[in-house]
């Protein structure tokens, strides 16, 4: 082995201990990690992997394949925090080494290289690869996808090659597809019509199979939502009508944002690179002349199609330009690679003022605090956050200097470490808030009240992470989220207000129930029979046990 492979295995090592070492650290909070922890832990208990249920509620806003990788991993390595979020992990990681592969054949080693250390570090991708949802999955096989399409459709693709990339490519779209639904087509089909249309090259249509492409895809798809479908014939409209076109087009998720929303999230998404991918995206565009298929064209078209798409909706959340993080690692990467010492000196240091912008915001913590949070856990977290930018200040001072003394790549591998180790800082530290955002600890305290089969109620309240804490499903009264329309088809599951519930409650011999301190003071005020057995700062539990009052 040559010192330059060396290099590279001891930074690939280095890069996973980092990536990897703290999924077991933090407790699941709400409301994603629990919601995605539990549903799979459902499957493994019931046996049942085709109909998704949340809290043994029909739960069909997502398709099933990141249920099912959590579940396997459940089964193999038993049910941990770090299993929960191994699917998003994993994903994450491969989507940098898949940055990696793509950029050296389309753009040299050294282009490929630096396009995995933009996409390694980037704040937002590390920090989505760490949390149990599902926008990691999705976006890693979306930008596989993109990847295969590309390496196909480069001009130095043997006709062999090419036919194996684009059905690479088509199967990567089928996963999409089941990790999070149409849009696993939807965003990929606009790329390339919207690239067709502004190259004008008709003949892309033949390049892509696809038949053969539609029918792998079909091949993999159809299977479970056959199956789910035919499991439960209300499948079809809620997930296809209800998930797609009304969530896109309404604002009944309360997830409204302005349409400028995604810009300060793409800014502070690719720190410490941000200076870099403002460059890089100047120039992506130029024609290359030597070339038939424009690949950082086309890249450029993929990233604005993920974020005009999602700036439109009418739903938004910080995680859903994800997708576009890899196509802009690789036109970074591209950029870098052509870039002189001294340029990369000045696009870097700037990214010192991320760690100095946090230390300035950290004296004003605690008026962040509340009743459910209160400051100790802010002062707590803060801590980290103080340690993450003293290294987000010296690491990025270190790159500027290693550039400006024309050590270019010792100076974008410090700035990389830098980047990963300040976001996994952060990321860490959250655990100072989980006694407050986690049902873990409030958990533990009843453990000796729980005994098998009793009856478990969630009155006018739901905690995500509860049940997977819990190890089993709870019944709800009166308060639905967004369980509703699972209750509908279910009704018998569920307790519709707390009238009802007193009647229930009073016939219990052994029961415990969770409720908000504001609820248990109504029910109190009633004389309803309860004894607290746990609470928190956002939790009440109570036990009915004949004889106490």
């Amino acid at each position: 082995m040559n010192k330059a492979a060396a290099r590279i295995l001891i930074l690939l090592f280095a890069f996973a201990a980092i990536w990897f070492s703290n999924l077991e650290y933090r407790k699941l909070v709400n409301p994603d990690e629990g919601r995605y922890a539990e549903i799979p832990r459902e499957m493994v208990a019931s046996g049942d992997w085709t109909t998704p249920r949340l809290n043994d509620i029909k739960y069909f806003e997502k398709p099933a394949l990141q249920y099912w990788a959590t579940a396997a991993a459940f089964t193999v390595f038993g049910e941990h925090q770090w299993t929960a979020r191994l699917w998003s992990a994993l994903t994450g990681f491969l989507g940098v080494l898949m940055v990696w592969f793509t950029g050296r054949r389309l753009f040299g080693a050294r282009a490929g290289g630096y396009a995995a250390l933009v996409l390694a570090s980037s704040l937002l991708w590390v920090l989505i690869a760490h949390v149990n949802t599902l926008d990691m999955g999705v976006s890693f096989f979306l930008s596989a996808a993109v990847c295969a399409f590309l390496l196909a459709q480069h001009d130095t693709a043997a006709a062999r090659a090419r036919e194996r990339w684009m059905l690479a490519a088509w199967a990567a779209l089928a996963l999409a597809v089941l990790s999070k639904g149409l849009i696993g087509l939807a965003l990929p089909g606009a790329a390339l019509v919207l690239y067709m249309l502004i190259e004008r090259d008709w003949r892309l249509v033949g390049r892509v199979h696809l038949f053969t492409g539609i029918a792998l895809l079909l091949a993999l798809t159809l299977p479970w939502f056959v199956a789910v479908s035919r499991a439960n014939p209300e499948f079809f409209h809620f997930f296809f009508i209800h998930e797609h076109f009304e969530r896109f087009l309404t604002k009944q998720h309360g997830r409204y944002q302005p349409p400028y929303y995604f810009i300060p999230v793409l800014l502070a998404g690719m720190l410490p690179w941000t200076i870099a991918l403002l460059d890089a995206l100047a120039r992506a565009w130029k024609r290359d002349p030597g070339q038939r298929f424009q690949v950082q064209r086309f890249l450029l078209v993929w990233a604005a199609v993920v974020f005009v798409f999602f700036s439109a909706s009418s739903s938004k959340l910080v995680s859903y330009i994800l997708p576009m993080f890899p196509a802009l690692a690789l036109i970074t990467g591209a950029r870098l690679a052509r870039l002189g010492a001294r340029a990369l000196a000045w696009q870097t240091l700037p990214a010192a003022l991320a760690g100095v912008a946090l230390l300035a915001f950290l004296p004003g913590i605690e008026r962040y605090a509340s009743r459910e949070v209160p400051v100790e856990l802010f002062r707590d977290y803060a801590d980290w956050l103080i340690a993450a930018g003293l290294v987000q200040i010296s690491g990025a001072s270190a790159c500027a200097w290693l550039a400006w003394r024309g050590r270019t790549n010792a100076a974008l591998v410090i700035l990389a470490g830098t980047g990963l180790v300040f976001a996994q800082l952060a990321l860490t530290g959250h655990e100072s808030l989980s006694r407050a955002n986690s049902a873990y600890y409030i958990v533990q305290k009843i453990k000796p009240e729980l005994k098998p089969g009793m009856p478990f109620y969630s009155v006018d309240t739901y905690d995500q992470s509860l049940q997977f804490y819990l190890q089993r499903p709870t019944t709800m009264v009166s308060y639905k989220d967004e369980l509703g329309f699972g209750i509908a088809q279910e009704p018998h599951k569920f307790i519709p207000d707390l009238a009802r519930f007193e009647v229930i409650w009073n016939k219990e011999t052994e029961a415990l129930a969770m409720m908000s301190p504001k609820t248990y003071e109504g029910l109190r005020a009633k004389n309803l029979p309860m004894r607290i057995v746990a609470r928190d700062t956002r939790r009440i539990i109570v036990s009915r046990q004949l004889g106490n009052p």
